[in-house]
């Protein structure tokens, strides 16, 4: 694939500066920037970037709309949301409105760099403190309790990834060792094909497996 290009509409400047560094430093091309919304979509429009990583709380024309307009004036624009929000209802205004993908501004610069790389070949990226809030309530075709394939103490443990516990205390809250963790994880991404946490933990809440 060649080189992705994105572009940032974030109206803080020192976090706009923040997501640029991210973004050059995983070696992805910014080629435009913008601090509110209306010139965001300008600067869309003229560069017709892979992904265009979008702030809710813009001025001018919040994040929503805008990503509303992206999808009908640049459809071949992937939509990454990145904001300090994280409730439940704003998480799906962004999706409803079009957006690919779901990523808080806390996530590490690398994570939130994977997630325009996921976004941009066209996958879906949530970040999983809120993947089960907005699993659950987006898609309505879940089936709790579905057939698994996961085991009792596997299904334990995605749960908890799910809610973005890293191994260390999964381990604690589960009473068991960190090497069993790893183990587990490891045999739930071969179960699920996944190919990360992340992406395992959205396949288990998308078929109701937790």
């Amino acid at each position: 694939m060649s080189q992705i290009r994105a572009a940032v509409v974030e109206d803080h400047a020192l976090t706009r500066a923040g997501l640029r560094t991210a973004l050059l430093s995983a070696g992805i091309a910014v080629v435009a920037e913008a601090s509110d919304g209306i010139v965001g979509l300008e600067v869309i429009e003229r560069e017709r970037p892979d992904v265009a990583v979008i702030d809710i709380g813009l001025p001018g024309r919040d994040g929503i709309e805008l990503t509303q307009l992206v999808r009908e004036r640049s459809p071949r624009t992937h939509v990454l949301i990145v904001t300090m929000i994280d409730f439940p209802e704003d998480v799906l205004a962004a999706l409803a409105a079009g957006a690919d993908a779901y990523c808080l501004k806390t996530a590490e610069p690398e994570k939130i760099a994977e997630a325009v790389r996921i976004t941009a070949e066209g996958g879906a990226y949530f970040d999983p403190r809120i993947a089960h809030v907005v699993l659950r309530r987006f898609s309505p075709t879940a089936l709790s309790g579905a057939s698994s394939p996961l085991t009792e103490r596997e299904t334990a443990i995605l749960s908890l990834i799910a809610e973005g516990r890293a191994n260390p205390e999964i381990a604690e809250r589960l009473h068991i060792g960190l090497g069993t963790v790893k183990g587990h994880v490891r045999e739930i991404l071969g179960k699920l094909s996944a190919n990360d946490r992340t992406q395992a933990a959205v396949v288990a809440l998308r078929r109701g497996y937790i």
